[in-house]
């Protein structure tokens, strides 16, 4: 009788599917992830806090021993496992199979410590086939891969404990620093900079319809040359403006208007005509960078959402793996690609021999396939409709076309190009002028049938299909419009999450594995918003960076980082020890002088805080990161006075009795937005102090209207001398306008019933409750005892009667969402989800939806005259900021159980990776 055997992988999904493809004398569970890790100095056993693991969880002074505590809320799980593990005979770890997978199947190694035979069962596709191969075709746990993702981790340990501090100290309090993400951070920060110092130049071009017969021959030409010079274009100015060399020349309006006008009138004869053969090849397959920029592209997933559904296709059988560099294809893909590149496309479309690609990423590692449908044989998205739906079947869908396209034959076609000429009037702004046109035809399509490779920026692109009419040299053509165009030059683009991975890989800056996790990081944290599609970085981020790059230099280099990447895959192939390199990157080499961690934590020296958070906009104008957000400041000279501009007292100013003026920034407008004309209004605005209303009859107080950060609203002033002090200090009556009132007209009546609510709308005569009208974060409500009650409108704050509210609360309490409401709009169906999308009023305000996702509004968007796309885009934009998050309960509670098993834990002997990879090697 066969024994029984115990599988254990990652994720329940990956179980319950895998369980279906074995025998019933397998079991098959999930660990739900890690099941331990170096624990916080905080959730350490009090006996463990004054020894050497008390600072990082790391003893560093014994070879970067770690210190493991199985995760509080995986004690469970454990226990589950053991009990499994005693009814097995045979016990195989089936964690994924990069370094992560490793080290998670060493660590449930150590931490069940099996009495029975330990195999190490890899596959990187979930099929029938694949698994029941991986469970005949076993192997050891590979400590070298171990030992990597082992030093990876005390390394991310060491770098965060001991850079983030001298954040909390010199910037602001709760910030991160991190080996891979201060990198990120740096990368859209230096971006930002180049547009903030980036300065428009203005230039104009010419285009011109010619035709050599008649209107259905027409294209169009345009100006590129001026006696003899080139017409310079956008590629022809540096960031500051000025026209890179003499070569070109640059049009103004004046000189193009007239050159276009000359050329209406003009004979312009065709100059040269050239013809060249036109090919272009199949992309690669994903690997798990392309995938992320290419679901950005063409889905609008973000990193992190691509991932998701990545992950969930894989786990369900779909695809392959999808964390790894490779783009190579088994021989078996090979065949299935091509097979259905026949099949479907026709035998033309294949060419004799399979396309192999080699992958020429920097730092390329893990031993993988590309990302493929999975199986010897490929599931047309047409198969897998009714089993996949919204982003998991157009994920598929996209996964499987590239596939398929990368094996098939090359596009292939010609690209003509003719250059014009003419001789305008002696009275035209110049004499000899050449124009320009190219166009493409493709005459085979080959892997364009089955899929095109989407574009970060599509302007000026040279292959879109144009066909130019049959042409000779000397042939006359016929102007039929001559326009002049003015053009600005941009500023280099900002990253989007694609172009970031991209930019990321080709430098060797993180891994496949961390790159969506990398930018959901830098984005929790408070250093890069999204605005569209584009990546912009918050002020903090500017602050963070700069103090890395003066005092921690090393660290976020771009070169050195990659470097970490490189000797990590060193130790990945055995050719690296983990203490020795952990050594020389904490305490530093003396065989190279190159300073370590520690060192450059103790020798920061003065770290002007001030001087860190400032960044000069230009014209006296700064902004300062403060505490409570960004702020811009006027920068006066000691002795002038920042309002009049007048010499004062040098003795009063440096009392500080001329003090500079201040406003804060609004999180809604970008760095390179914020323009010195632009600091100077918020300045200008703050200074002003509000319109003053009228005086309060009972108080006299006066009552002030202003414009906030947070919007309009009206406030009593309280003299000095009633302000009291400390836990008696008199806190002035606030209230924000109604949406539909005007700041510029608010009268004091109207102030004066904001600042009465709440108002006591009378009793209730049953259970004698006092009633209130009040306004609150979701609406205007009713309030009697705990009982609450919304109402329609802001005004019936004011007007609702004790008759009125007691109806209300006659009427039973609604639990949950309220009857559907009809549409304001129908949008039709949305090119992502495949679902109907329409426009809805909702409890805060109108929102279209796809009955997946919803996305409220902008205020600029009207419901009853938003279009199709403009509903798409804002669907796409909630898809790629991800869900909410609400984890503030989750982490008390966490804390709370993790205080609990404290004492518990503190009997429990260190585990130290000296000790446990002799019992893992022993084993093996």
């Amino acid at each position: 009788m066969a024994g029984r055997k115990l599988v254990i992988v990652e994720s329940p999904a990956k179980a319950k599917t895998i369980a279906g493809y074995l025998g019933k004398d397998w079991d098959v569970e999930a660990s739900v992830g890690h099941i331990r890790d170096i624990p916080t100095p905080s959730e350490m056993p009090a006996e463990m806090k004054k020894g050497p693991f008390g600072r990082f969880g790391v003893n560093i002074e014994n070879d970067f021993d770690p210190y493991y505590v199985v995760d509080a809320d995986k004690r469970k799980k454990v226990r589950e496992l053991k009990a499994l593990l005693k009814n097995a005979d045979e016990l195989y770890l089936a964690t994924d199979e990069d370094r992560e997978g490793e080290a998670i199947a060493w660590h449930l190694y150590e931490t069940l410590q099996p009495k029975v035979p330990v195999k190490r069962m890899v596959f990187h596709e979930i099929t029938k086939e694949a698994i029941q191969r991986a469970s005949t075709q076993t192997r050891d746990i590979n400590v070298a891969l171990v030992d990597a993702q082992e030093t990876r981790r005390i390394l991310d340990r060491l770098y965060g404990y001991e850079v983030s501090p001298v954040l909390w100290r010199k910037v602001a309090p709760k910030l991160s620093a991190g080996r891979v993400q201060s990198v990120a951070t740096r990368m859209v920060v230096e971006r930002e900079r180049e547009r903030m110092a980036f300065v428009r130049a203005g230039y104009w071009d010419v285009d011109a319809d010619v035709t050599p017969a008649g209107d259905e021959d027409l294209f169009t030409a345009r100006l590129t040359g001026v006696d003899g010079k080139r017409v310079a274009t956008g590629r022809d100015f540096a960031d500051d403006g000025s026209l890179k060399g003499d070569k070109a020349v640059q049009l103004d309006e004046e000189r193009a208007t007239g050159i276009a006008q000359a050329l209406r009138t003009a004979t312009v004869t065709v100059a040269e005509v050239s013809e060249k053969p036109y090919t272009r090849r199949p992309s690669a397959p994903f690997t798990t960078s392309t995938l992320q920029q290419e679901a950005s592209r063409k889905l609008r997933l973000n990193s992190r959402n691509a991932m998701r559904v990545a992950q969930r296709l894989y786990e369900n059988g779909y695809i392959t793996y999808m964390r790894t560099d490779s783009t190579t294809l088994s021989d078996a893909a090979l065949t299935a690609a091509r097979t259905q590149a026949r099949d479907m496309y026709g035998a033309a479309s294949v060419p004799d021999a399979p396309r192999r690609y080699e992958k020429k990423v920097k730092n390329a590692q893990e031993a993988h396939e590309a990302i493929r449908p999975a199986g010897d044989t490929f599931r047309t998205p047409a198969q897998v409709r009714g089993e996949l739906r919204g982003d998991e079947f157009a994920m598929y869908e996209l996964i499987w076309m590239r596939t398929v396209a990368s094996q098939m034959a090359d596009a292939r076609g010609s690209t003509a190009s003719v250059r014009l000429a003419a001789t305008l009037p002696d009275t035209a702004p110049a004499r000899q002028v050449e124009l320009s046109a190219s166009g493409t035809v493709i005459t085979f399509r080959g892997f364009l049938a089955a899929y095109e490779e989407g574009r970060d920026d599509t302007r000026g692109r040279d292959d879109e299909e144009r066909r130019l009419p049959k042409l000779g040299a000397g042939r006359e053509l016929t102007v039929r419009r001559a326009e002049a165009g003015g053009h600005e030059t941009s500023p280099p683009a900002r990253y989007t999450e694609a172009t970031l991975v991209k930019a990321m890989e080709e430098r060797g800056i993180g891994r496949p594995s961390t790159y969506a996790s990398t930018i959901g990081t830098i984005q929790d944290r408070g250093y890069v918003n999204t605005k569209g599609s584009a990546l912009v970085p918050s002020w903090l981020a500017f602050a963070v960076t700069r103090l890395m790059e003066e005092h921690f230099g090393r660290l976020v280099d771009y070169d050195f980082t990659a470097s970490m990447e490189e000797d990590l895959d060193a130790i990945a192939r055995g050719d690296e020890q983990r203490a020795a390199w952990l050594g020389r990157f904490y305490f530093g080499d003396e065989a190279t002088s190159a300073e370590g961690l520690r060192s450059l934590v103790e020798d920061l020296g003065d770290i002007d805080a001030r001087a860190i958070s400032t960044i000069e906009i230009g014209d006296g104008i700064v902004v300062r990161v403060g505490r409570y957000g960004p702020y811009v400041e006027e920068v006066v000279p000691a002795g002038i006075d920042p309002r009049t501009g007048e010499v004062t007292d040098a003795v009063a100013a440096a009392s500080g009795d001329s003090q500079p003026r201040r406003a804060s920034i609004t999180d809604d407008v970008p760095p390179d937005e914020l323009t010195p004309a632009m600091a100077r209004e918020l300045l200008d605005q703050a200074a002003d102090d509000g319109r003053v209303l009228g005086q309060e009859p009972g108080t006299g107080r006066d009552i002030v209207a202003r414009a906030g950060r947070y919007g309009p609203y009206v406030t009593e002033v309280i003299p000095e001398e009633e302000q009291g002090k400390g836990k008696n200090k008199v806190k002035p009556r606030t209230a924000s306008l109604f949406k539909d009132m005007d700041l510029a007209s608010i009268d004091l009546d109207t102030a004066l019933r904001l600042l009465s609510l709440p108002r006591v709308v009378g009793t209730d005569p049953e259970s004698g409750e006092e009633i209130t009208a009040q306004n609150g974060r979701y609406g205007p409500y009713l309030k009697k005892g705990t009982d609450s009650r919304s109402i329609t409108s802001e005004q019936q704050l004011f007007d609702i009667t004790l008759d009125e509210a007691l109806a209300i609360y006659a009427q039973p309490k609604q639990r949950g969402r309220a009857a559907a409401k009809p549409p304001l709009a129908e949008l039709g169906t949305d090119p992502v989800s495949g679902r109907p999308v329409v426009v809805k009023d909702g409890r805060f305000g109108p929102y279209v939806t796809d009955g997946e996702t919803n996305a409220t509004l902008r205020k600029d968007d009207d419901p009853e005259k938003i279009t199709p796309e403009r509903g798409y885009e804002l669907l796409a934009d909630k898809r790629a900021r991800g869900p909410v998050k609400k984890t503030a309960k989750k982490a008390t509670k966490k804390t709370t159980t993790k205080k609990a098993v404290t004492k518990k834990a503190t009997t429990k002997k260190a585990t130290t990776k000296k000790a446990t990879t002799k019992r893992a090697t022993t084993k093996a």
